[in-house]
């Protein structure tokens, strides 16, 4: 059988391929990119392509400098939307230390590690976010924003001018391989939804840091700027990356059981009450912006609370409706990740939480009423649905506290986000806004 690797060099030799990006994420999910030409690819499949990982984000110390990228042959993809003749290829890399071992910066070797833990348990993990954005006249943070259109849910009239540009992405990203299931114009004003096909969670990951991509260079292509910022418009609600999970034994899912509730197994059950007992450790990298919680606010369609529920979308995770005939459909959607999170952190996490219910049988509490949006604070932590926390710093003091978060995310990563993300967070306290300037120059 031919090896992966020769696979692609062939592949690149055939289609004319004349540059390749071996790309890697930082810790807070930017894309990274070293390009190579053909004639170095056997070198990087072997060897690995050594540079300066004290650069990057969340990598190395100063002492630590060196690190290897080592492209991985099964994420090979053609990237061919635009009408350059260049053929270019792209490929994810596994970052490693200069003597080979796993690099505790990487972030993909963090979700490789619990898709390994789930394996041993018997388990693939399979994920389909939904991915919001906005599309705007430009990116200029100076200037007012402004909308490419006022549509809203569903809109296929003059209202939505920017149709062409998303279809031109879905253009995109199906003759790459990205499987989409729908795509739709959002209910905010020049905002979209692109619901990806599910597949494995390692897969998953590389083709949202992809997704992202394809968004923003098509966007750039029509002249206009595309934004996964949870929430760039305080009067509409914002972005969000639902994400539906299951897990399979060989082909069969292990969340489907037709007889019970919600036509959930136990297994799916336990499942769910991880997530729901980890919810608010885990939020600061589901959501790990200062601008994440302006969009988890009541009145927006965005979960508050630790909750699930079968119907109600204000709940934290939703159980959707199976579909006739198709028990695979069975799945959990996790509402509160937001589109700007680094994805492989976030499906790491989600499926350690899970697996933490599963391994210890967890029973989630009771199913949210239709009312939950109503209730006050005090009634839904009775019943049992605390609140998700409102702001980067509560979302900070509950990772640091988190013994899961630390065992999935290492000594070196976990350290490295929260000193990190506490720096933001302390910067954010001492900016002075508009709203702020509004209401208290003149009156106080």
């Amino acid at each position: 059988m031919e090896r992966r690797t020769d696979y692609v060099m062939r592949k690149v030799e055939d289609r004319g391929v004349r540059l390749v990006r071996l790309l890697f994420t930082d810790v807070h999910g930017q894309l990274k990119s070293l390009n190579i030409g053909p004639t170095e690819l056997e070198t990087a499949f072997e060897e690995g392509m050594l540079f300066d990982g004290s650069s990057i984000d969340g990598f190395s110390r100063i002492a630590e400098e060196d690190v290897l990228a080592r492209p991985d042959a099964n994420s090979f993809q053609l990237l061919n939307w635009n009408d350059s003749d260049e053929r270019v290829g792209r490929m994810f890399c596994d970052i490693e230390s200069a003597d080979g071992e796993a690099f505790e910066g990487d972030t993909r070797q963090v979700l490789r590690r619990q898709l390994d833990r789930a394996r041993e348990l018997g388990f693939t993990f399979f994920v389909a976010p939904e991915l919001e954005y906005f599309l705007f006249q430009d990116g200029d943070p100076s200037t007012p924003l402004v909308p490419l259109d006022s549509g809203s849910y569903f809109d296929l009239t003059t209202a939505d001018v920017a149709s062409s540009i998303r279809q031109r992405t879905l253009q995109a990203l199906e003759s790459m391989g990205i499987s989409v299931e729908y795509s739709f114009h959002e209910d905010a004003p020049s905002q979209h939804e692109i619901d990806l096909r599910y597949t494995d969670a390692l897969t998953m990951a590389d083709n949202v840091m992809t997704f992202r991509l394809v968004v923003k260079e098509i966007a750039i292509e029509h002249g206009v700027h595309a934004t996964f910022m949870p929430k760039p418009m305080a009067a509409h609600q914002g972005s969000g990356m639902h994400t539906h999970l299951s897990l399979f034994r060989g082909d069969k899912n292990a969340f489907h059981d037709p007889d019970g509730e919600a036509g959930l197994t136990p297994v799916a059950r336990q499942f769910m009450a991880g997530l729901l007992r980890h919810a608010s450790d885990i939020t600061a990298v589901t959501n790990q912006l200062v601008n994440s919680y302006k969009r988890l606010v009541p009145g927006f369609e965005a979960p508050v609370s630790i909750s699930w529920a079968r119907s109600n979308r204000a709940a934290l995770i939703r159980v959707p409706s199976i579909k006739k005939g198709k028990p695979d459909s069975a799945r959990i959607e996790y509402r509160a990740p937001d589109p700007a999170c680094n994805p492989y952190l976030t499906f790491a996490l989600l499926l350690a939480a899970g697996l933490d219910g599963v391994e210890n049988k967890y029973e989630p509490p009771s199913e949210a009423p239709k009312d939950l949006f109503k209730m006050t604070s005090a009634e839904m932590s009775a019943a049992g649905h605390g609140p998700l926390p409102d702001s980067l710093g509560t979302a900070l003091d509950r990772l640091e506290a988190s013994q899961l978060a630390q065992d999935v995310l290492g000594t070196h990563l976990f350290e490295w986000f929260v000193r990190n993300k506490r720096a933001e967070f302390a910067d954010y306290k001492t900016q002075v806004s508009q709203f702020e300037l509004d209401r208290y120059l003149r009156n106080v």
